[in-house]
């Protein structure tokens, strides 16, 4: 029967690859997951799986921490789309375009890169931003729209990713949120910085490609031919960077005072799901307060504004209620012990936290998104912590950096379509040129892997 209780994950993994579709596989593997539990029990109500399933996701939701963070998420919605929208995120790069910086090539391509991660609360809205702000520039300098969709796209989710002060961070602290860790879920997200080694190489090469004025492989030939697509994309007119700045500085500052308050003047003891929530309200407050008294809209289209920001990110909240139900489901049905001795018993340990990144980097490849990659492998990644006693921040990183190197070299991902038409570039051709320098990074982040573990378990 043990052999069994493997079948959710392995159902999750492969409704994914077949279907594309992570809210589908997500139900299906908690639905086979309570349906073990009854067939585990006595196997008399079989019947009653469909309801154990809803219950299981409604005792989830109840959990006070776990309806913290889901609140929070929707919240974020909302605060992307006050900056967005009123225009905060366009003036503030704006500005540092108008300043003069981008005198030269280098500089030109520097400035692309360093707006999108100012630009780091989503990353989609990044790739959007640093691209069409960049076009002019590229195309001024005789730069390919290539190696700009490049620039962008591995800029934003590795930036996304390492910050954490975004959807990104709320987002992967929902999926920890129901694990009994040995440490606070904020403080070992923040601890997973510095193993997230494909995230930091990724940008180091970026740089190199800037500052080196360096290219290789069919991105050369693309800087020779200098194809381009003019797509048209907008973003909302340029007010006032104010608008994005201090929403955004009220919620940075706002988490940290309320994890020192809620911690009792000890940060790392902090409630992690309260803080986030607290701040992230003000950050509303702050930002409805500005588009309101500004006269760009009234009371009622401010709140049209927060909902419609909020509906943007249902389907992600969707996805982290159903994870969450699923780890819950998983923990009573003992799969992570079985998978932690099966794993101990035939896999060296020191292979363990390579593996997770690489079955990060083909499931994301195969479906094309790095947040569904997330809550089919946290729930398998953190019962392995917990049996095997592997350092949780390293396991946790594998996992982050597996997404986001699938992400990029796949062509069905949201955000490599993003980038390719922000910059006016031909999809294919994008994958094309990005494609061996995100393999180049994820071999080389396969071996550090390898070496972290040896040196760390």
């Amino acid at each position: 029967m043990e052999w069994l209780t493997v079948l959710p994950p392995l159902i999750a993994i492969l409704v994914v690859l077949w279907k594309k579709e992570v809210i589908l596989a997500l139900l299906l593997s908690i639905v086979s997951a309570e349906f073990l539990l009854i067939l585990k029990a006595d196997g008399s109500n079989l019947l009653l799986t469909p309801i154990n399933t809803i219950e299981r996701v409604v005792s989830t939701i109840g959990d006070g921490g776990n309806a913290r963070i889901l609140i929070f998420s929707l919240l974020v919605g909302a605060l992307l789309a006050f900056m967005r929208d009123s225009g905060g995120v366009a003036a503030f790069v704006n500005k540092l375009i108008s300043s003069g910086i981008a005198k030269t090539k280098r500089r030109a391509a520097g400035i692309t890169m360093f707006t999108g991660i100012v630009v780091f609360i989503e990353s989609n809205l990044s790739v959007l931003t640093a691209g069409i702000m960049a076009r002019g520039l590229f195309d001024k300098f005789k730069m390919s729209r290539a190696r700009l969709a490049y620039i962008i796209d591995s800029t934003s989710a590795p930036v996304c990713i390492l910050i954490l002060l975004n959807g990104w961070g709320a987002y992967i602290l929902a999926l920890l949120s129901t694990y009994e860790l040995d440490q606070n879920p904020l403080v070992m997200l923040w601890s997973t910085l510095p193993y997230n080694v494909y995230a930091w190489l990724t940008l180091v090469v970026v740089a190199y490609t800037i500052f080196a004025d360096k290219t290789h492989g069919p991105m050369k030939e693309a800087e020779q031919k200098l194809e381009r697509i003019d797509s048209h994309v907008k973003l909302a007119e340029p007010s006032k960077a104010r608008y994005m700045i201090l929403p955004l500085g009220v919620m940075i500052v706002g988490m940290i005072g309320f994890m020192l308050w809620t911690g009792n003047g000890d940060l790392t003891k902090g409630s992690g799901s309260r803080s986030v929530l607290y701040a992230t309200f003000l950050a509303c407050i702050v930002g409805y307060a500005l588009i309101v008294f500004s006269k760009q809209t009234n009371h009622q289209g401010a709140f049209k504004l927060g909902f419609s920001g909020m509906s943007e990110l249902l389907p992600l909240v969707t996805i982290v209620m159903l994870s969450i139900g699923l780890g819950a489901s998983l923990k009573v049905l003992g799969t992570g012990v079985f998978v932690a001795g099966l794993v101990g018993d035939f896999l060296p340990i020191f292979l363990i936290v390579p593996m997770l990144f690489i079955a990060g980097g083909i499931i994301s490849f195969t479906t094309g998104t790095s947040w569904g990659t997330f809550a089919i492998l946290i729930p398998i990644g953190m019962p392995l912590i917990q049996t095997l006693g592997l350092p949780p921040e390293l396991v946790l990183a594998a996992i982050l950096g597996g997404g986001i190197f699938g992400d990029h070299c796949s062509p069905i991902s949201d955000t490599t379509a993003v980038s390719s038409l922000a910059a006016g570039c031909d999809l294919l051709n994008h994958v094309k040129t990005q494609l061996p320098y995100a393999l180049t990074v994820g071999a080389v982040t396969v071996l550090a892997y390898i070496v972290l573990s040896l040196v760390l378990i």
